[in-house]
């Protein structure tokens, strides 16, 4: 039997180094294990605490929004509680655009709802992709957006806006202004009253979840302020009467643009300012500035004979003249000063300062004035207003121009006191009748209903009540406008009629027609001023044209406002006269022209 063989015994030291070399391995495998925690703690300290504010910040920026709460603008009131401006509630679709890119095939879904191209909307999308947001639509109706927001689209959100909604259109159009599609005042009073009606809007924080929806409101951060009302020393309904008229004598005499002012007499108040042609402030879009330009304080023109008035304010005042002081030869109607030919549109022998108004002499005008002393006739038409803001606060208002009394020339001081070589707007020439017709006490024209209006002496108030005398033989038969009368009401106006100024000259046959007026005569209560510019049809005298403007607004208003008659049984065209013949004032009989129908004879 053979022995079994034997397996020979390894030796020490190798089994030693297997051993120390499994160790080794299960020492590196702890060790990285141990790294790996003590990397994982680090890793969780760093996230938990040092880090932590940073990143609850980036978690917040994708899942916690701070959104504003649209804030509604104040209402815009007339005189008589009638709305003239009103926010109403829109929704403006809003969106992510990469969350409405990942679901492309939403797209024309969406587009079609929007009533857009599918194509227009994902290139408006990829334009925008980098951004976390963009409006699709701003301003929608409520239920057009909800038919948008119900398709579920991701990335899709609307948005609580409000937009700015004009009830009377263009009729008060230029009064108003108009807001921007982010409901700031861009023109007009929303303009200047801006800040007060705007309000301020809140701001709240809300979750949203990934697709960009609302989920939560976290907290209100800030309240919202509403805009405050505003009520207006407007009357809807005479602004609307006004606006009716000039528009439709602007149509009929073929004229180019248009305004018309009416001031209460006793406070200044506006108690209507129309501009033409208009616009829709609703649809701004489209329109130009010579539609949106309120002409009644932005543009200015030559007054023509309506300056008369003022001219003879100062005669009065340097104690030469009275009403009834027969000085004043006009001759044969031409007289020729510095070159110049001043004429009459008739002859008119001897005049009185109320025989000049109402005749609308040139002549009478221009030789008072120079009898007077220059720095006197400026100051009293400074003290009218003339060359300077009226202090409406309406936006753009123009001064404006009255050259500086010390620098006239004596053909400038002649042709001034019949209104050539200044400029008036509309609202600067009805603040200056006021004047007159409130017993020479001036205020300062305003948009806002009861304000505090003191006003200034601008002339005695004998002085005053003489001129508007002397103002109403002006619409009386023998005077140039007797298209300015109405019914049962005493009237005191003047009429006027200018060449238009064209670069260094006048054109020859462009006229602006004019005419400014105070009712009723003996208790002034309203002034209206009437400026047509350029007609083509049907004459140009302001006697003709901007007159019976003037009759038809004012004889409205004076019912509307349920004025008290002061002219019953006395003259009015068409209708009986008194005994004494029915004039007013202080003209005696003589002094007032045989032909209703004369006409103003205004030229430069």
């Amino acid at each position: 039997m053979n022995p079994r063989p034997r397996i020979p015994a390894k030796p020490a030291a190798r089994r030693q180094g297997v051993g120390s070399s499994a160790r080794r391995r299960m020492l590196l495998v702890v060790g990285l294990l141990g790294a790996a925690s003590v990397g994982l703690v680090a890793r969780a300290f760093d996230l938990q605490v040092v880090r932590k504010q940073f990143y609850q910040d980036q978690g917040d920026a994708r899942f916690l929004r701070e959104v504003p709460i649209a804030v509604s603008r104040g209402t815009i009131f007339d005189r008589n509680g009638e709305p003239l401006a009103v926010s109403t509630p829109m929704v403006s679709i809003t969106v992510v655009p990469s969350q409405v890119l990942e679901n492309a095939d939403r797209i024309p879904a969406l587009a079609q709802a929007l009533g857009t191209n599918p194509d227009d909307l994902k290139s408006y999308l990829e334009q925008r992709a980098d951004r976390e947001f963009a409006y699709l639509r701003r301003q929608m109706s409520p239920d057009a957006a909800q038919a948008v927001l119900a398709l579920g689209v991701p990335g899709v959100n609307g948005q609580r806006e409000y937009k700015r909604y004009y009830p009377s259109g263009e009729v008060t159009a230029h009064v108003l202004g108009f807001t921007n599609i982010d409901d700031h005042g861009q023109e007009g009073l929303e303009l200047a009253f801006d800040s007060w009606l705007s309000g301020k809007p809140g701001a709240k924080r809300v979750i949203r979840d990934r697709m960009g929806h609302i989920v939560e409101d976290v907290e209100q951060v800030r309240a919202p302020q509403p805009g405050q009302n505003l009520t207006l020393s407007i009357d809807r309904r005479i602004q609307f009467l006004a606006y009716s008229e000039l528009k439709n004598q602007i149509d009929d005499v073929q004229a180019d643009s248009g305004a018309m002012v009416v001031l209460d007499v006793h406070t200044g108040e506006i108690l209507a300012m129309v501009s033409l042609p208009t616009y829709n402030p609703n649809t701004v879009m489209g329109t130009n500035g010579s539609q949106r330009r309120n002409r009644a304080v932005t543009d200015v023109v030559e007054p023509g004979s309506t300056m008369k008035p003022f001219t003879m304010a100062a005669a009065l005042s340097s104690g030469k003249y009275t009403p009834t002081t027969p000085l004043v030869d006009t001759g044969n109607g031409h007289w020729m000063f510095y070159g110049k030919d001043i004429r009459d549109d008739d002859p008119n022998g001897v005049l009185t300062p109320t025989g000049v108004l109402t005749k609308s002499s040139n002549i009478g005008a221009a030789k008072i004035s120079l009898s007077l002393d220059t720095q006197f006739v400026y100051d009293v038409y400074r003290g009218f207003g003339f060359g300077d803001s009226t202090g409406s606060g309406f936006p753009g208002e123009s001064s404006g121009y009255l050259k500086v009394g010390h620098a006239w020339r004596p053909i400038e001081k002649a042709t001034m006191a019949y209104g050539y070589g200044m400029n008036v707007t509309p609202l600067q020439l009805a603040t200056a009748y006021s004047a007159l017709a409130d017993d020479g006490v001036m205020h300062s024209p305003t948009f806002i209903k009861g304000g505090d209006n003191p006003g200034k002496q601008i002339v005695t108030p004998q002085i005053a009540r003489e001129l508007v005398s002397m103002l109403e033989t002006v619409t009386a038969p023998g005077g140039t406008a007797t298209r300015a009368q109405i019914a049962n009401y005493a009237v005191a106006g003047k009429t006027g009629t200018a060449h238009q100024a064209t670069g260094g000259g006048y054109a020859k046959n462009s006229y602006n027609s004019l005419f400014a007026g105070i009712v009723p005569a003996t208790n002034p209560q309203l002034i209206g001023v009437v400026v047509i510019n350029n007609p083509k049809k049907g004459g140009y005298f302001g006697a003709v044209v901007s007159a019976p403007v003037f009759q038809r607004v004012m004889s409205g208003a004076l019912r509307l406002l349920d004025v008290p008659p002061d002219n019953i049984g006395r003259w009015y065209v068409g209708g009986p006269l008194q005994p004494d013949g029915g004039l007013a004032g202080n003209a005696p009989q003589q002094n007032v022209g045989k032909d209703a129908e004369v006409v103003d004879g205004d030229s430069p």
